[in-house]
């Protein structure tokens, strides 16, 4: 038997159409074509492959088991070459094949999705490259052209070729577990009692902030490399620190975080900024996704809240074995069951670099 030859990528299309509408002649009518020119596509594709495609003893032609295997093949060829003219289209256009981006983990992990989620729509043929880091490698990246654009944190000694513009800002609190012994102290902490236990801080990947401090206030502290530690750890009763509001709300109104009242301060806000290299310009997928981040942040302004629409986020929980602690006086709420699994809100805490 002779090995099937190369069918066009017509012959495939018409295929196509015939199952989809349904006949000879209807496929005739959507492809403008005569039956006749139809039936000899179908005849020669059938020739091409050495298969007999459909089942032509009956008044409307039926797949065949070889054709049935094969339509799906037919189909995968078809949109793949509909998907390769439209990115040629579009970068003939001028836009992007790829966009690059680096996020905060401070940034609301809700209003990414939603953001992500709009820019699919609005361009289906660019490809996302995202990254997600904290303090100053989030700058690193976009500095040394590893991303085109960041979510970040003001961060000191930031290269003169980085701008930026404002988008909004992270809420950050203090907390504890309800079993901790300072979640038993009433009223504001003391600094110095603060100060003797241990703090969870998360730590800088870059060199851009190495010797500096950020928020910490305590003798001893853990350095933690990404946030779903840190997280663990607090709701363990190993350490304090700050955490962003968006991402603990659902713990702290579920009593198995407790929100510390402190000197400093029982809440701050931690400015982020769009940012990008100053000397190169960016493509319009790249110019829209920055925009969006920038509405995000007006509108998170303009409501005073985190979240764009004031919604709020319910991460999921992925700590099944976590200890439960005891009743505490300080719970707002009676403890509850953990939250189910959903959308994820990321950020980072207590401010620190190595």
């Amino acid at each position: 038997m002779r090995d099937p030859g190369l069918p066009s990528l017509d012959q495939l299309r018409v295929f196509i159409a015939v199952i989809d509408h349904g006949g000879f002649a209807h496929a005739a009518r959507a492809l403008h074509r005569t039956q006749s020119v139809i039936s000899y596509t179908i005849a020669n594709l059938e020739e091409q492959l050495n298969v007999e495609l459909l089942d032509r003893s009956k008044r409307k032609p039926t797949l065949t088991e070889a054709g049935k295997a094969l339509l799906a093949d037919a189909r995968a060829v078809s949109l793949k070459v509909d998907g390769m003219r439209a990115r040629a289209k579009a970068l003939s256009a001028g836009l992007e094949a790829e966009v690059s981006l680096v996020v905060d983990v401070m940034y609301s992990t809700c209003k990414l999705v939603r953001i992500l989620h709009a820019f699919q729509k609005e361009f289906p043929t660019v490809s996302m490259r995202l990254r997600t880091e904290a303090l100053g490698a989030v700058t690193q990246l976009v500095a040394d052209g590893t991303c085109r654009i960041g979510i970040s944190g003001w961060m000191p000694g930031t290269p003169d070729v980085i701008e930026r513009q404002a988008c909004g800002f992270v809420t950050m609190v203090p907390v504890v577990a309800p079993g901790h012994a300072l979640a038993q102290i009433e009223g504001i902490v003391p600094t110095a009692v603060l100060r003797e236990h241990t703090q969870l801080v998360l730590t800088d990947r870059s060199t851009l902030t190495q010797g500096q401090d950020f928020g910490v206030l305590a003798l001893r502290d853990w350095r933690l490399g990404d946030l779903s530690s840190k997280h663990a750890l607090l709701r363990n009763g190993i350490g304090w620190g700050n955490m962003p509001q968006e991402f603990v709300q659902w713990d702290l109104d579920a009593g198995r975080l407790v929100q510390l009242q402190i000197a400093e301060g029982s809440a701050f806000s931690f400015p982020l900024y769009v940012i990008r290299r100053g000397d190169e310009e960016p493509g319009p997928a790249t110019r829209w996704l920055m925009q969006q981040f920038l509405d995000a942040g007006q509108q998170a302004n303009a409501s005073g809240t985190e979240g764009a629409d004031g919604e709020h986020c319910q991460p999921p929980h992925g700590y099944p074995a976590l200890q439960e602690h005891p009743p505490s006086a300080r719970r707002p709420k009676p403890p509850q069951p953990d939250a189910p699994a959903g959308v994820a809100v990321a950020a980072p805490i207590s401010l620190r670099p190595t």
